[in-house]
């Protein structure tokens, strides 16, 4: 994929901010975002509900509500940070479709860790998804001579290190999704890495008219 020679509007990293933006404000608004009970009424994710009412939707919404402004604030910043470069390099749709996919990664593994060890808990956030941009820059640096917008592979496991230590060692904090998030924004990476590679090699081919 070639880079334009000015840089565009980060559009889908814009979007999904305002997105996460106006969700909290409007229900905050409403009631109280860091009222368990609230947020599970407002589309949370809980794997009995998931399990027994079928509501997978939630596997969705969820990455789009947040417990308080400081858990809203910590993953727009890192969203807005670690997106906009990756919506650079790899284009808006292919971009806003690994965020998708990655938060619903992330939902699947801290449902599958629930079940598997029978704790339930109410989640929210969309740190999966953050985490599978973390992923994902990780993956596009490895196959781009070890860099991304100034990123480095060492830099970005350093952080992807750190974030996930911070969470082990925290209370009330959803591990196994940020992991899902950011395995699966690896592989999407890879994967997306791949195909930008075949294009930009068909593409300076050189060939002839016969």
């Amino acid at each position: 994929m070639e880079k334009d020679t000015q840089r565009k509007l980060p559009v889908v990293t814009v979007i999904l901010i305002g997105m996460n933006l106006g969700i909290w404000l409007v229900l905050e608004i409403c009631g109280d975002t860091q009222d368990t009970e609230y947020m599970l009424r407002c589309g949370a994710a809980y794997t009995p509900y998931l399990i027994e009412r079928g509501e997978w939707q939630r596997m969705f919404s969820c990455m789009f509500l947040h417990f308080g402004a400081d858990h809203l604030i910590n993953n727009m910043l890192m969203l807005g940070l670690m997106g906009m470069r990756l919506e650079y390099v790899m284009g808006s749709i292919p971009y806003g479709l690994l965020y998708i996919l990655s938060g619903l990664c992330g939902s699947f593994l801290s449902l599958y860790q629930e079940v598997r060890t029978g704790e339930f808990a109410v989640s929210a956030g969309a740190s999966g998804a953050v985490f599978g941009i973390v992923g994902a820059l990780i993956a596009w640096a490895l196959w781009h001579k070890g860099k991304v917008e100034g990123l480095s592979v060492r830099g970005l496991l350093g952080m992807a290190a750190l974030s996930l230590y911070y969470g082990f060692t925290s209370a009330d904090v959803d591990n196994w999704g940020h992991i899902g998030g950011l395995l699966g924004g690896f592989l999407l990476g890879c994967i997306v890495s791949l195909i930008s590679k075949a294009i930009d090699f068909i593409r300076k081919k050189p060939y002839t008219i016969q």
